[in-house]
């Protein structure tokens, strides 16, 4: 009965997790609940964040200390590490119960890692079918205080999590595209109001501005609207 218990208290959490998330407002609102609901829901950890790698550069998204982030930026330049490996590799996750002994399995940054405090670890990949998102790493200054427990419910948590932040971020950028859209229109009227220029002719100033300034063609509208100036001559 006892067991029974705790698997309801866990799914009703996990629920209303979810539902929170799936609530916030923006992509970083919803990676830092992400964050803040792992340290709260996960036996044993202390801190959480999430990392990506983009053009093989670590990035931390949200982290709830700065431990988090030095981690991050250690693994970033070590080339290796429970979060960085989940993120590169297939493997969907990295226990580590005490850091002391990781050596052997990651000598470039375990050494670190022990001398930020750090005493066990779990990196879990976050994706889904259809994109890989990045890790969200589980920490404590305890050696074996994420245990294989802490492991599966950090597993479910992450998978709830990976779906909320495909969601966030899909539609953030919904409301980036849709707002280039805008710009990009409005740049065109008021290139066409002020200059006499057919639609086409307009969007082409615009397309050879962004081309030949390696900018991109929103950011070009979006001077143009707040300036009123066309982006060359016309």
């Amino acid at each position: 009965m006892a067991n029974d218990k705790v698997s309801a208290e866990l799914a009703t959490a996990l629920a209303q997790m979810a539902r929170d998330l799936l609530a916030q407002d923006s992509l970083q609102q919803t990676l830092d609940r992400i964050v803040r609901h792992a340290v709260d829901l996960v036996p044993g950890c202390e801190m959480a964040g999430i990392m990506v790698l983009q053009n093989l550069r670590v990035h931390t998204l949200a982290a709830t200390d700065d431990l988090v982030r030095t981690s991050d930026r250690i693994q970033g330049e070590v080339r290796q590490g429970p979060c960085f490996d989940a993120t590169r590799i297939g493997t969907e996750s990295y226990r580590v119960e005490d850091m002391d002994g990781e050596a052997d399995r990651w000598p470039r940054y375990a050494p670190r890692a022990r001398e930020l405090g750090i005493g066990s670890m779990i990196g879990f990949k976050l994706f889904t079918e259809e994109q890989n998102l990045g890790a969200l790493d589980l920490y404590s200054f305890r050696p074996r205080a994420l245990t294989e427990y802490s492991e599966q419910i950090g597993w479910l948590l992450a998978s709830h999590a990976a779906v909320a932040f495909a969601s966030a971020r899909a539609d953030a950028d919904l409301h980036v595209a849709i707002s280039s859209r805008q710009d990009i229109g409005m740049a065109v009227g008021i290139l066409m109001e002020r200059h006499k220029l057919s639609t086409d002719h307009a969007f082409a100033v615009l397309s050879r501005a962004s081309q030949r300034r390696n900018v991109k063609l929103r950011e070009i509208a979006r001077r143009v609207v707040e300036t009123g100036e066309a982006p060359e001559s016309v």
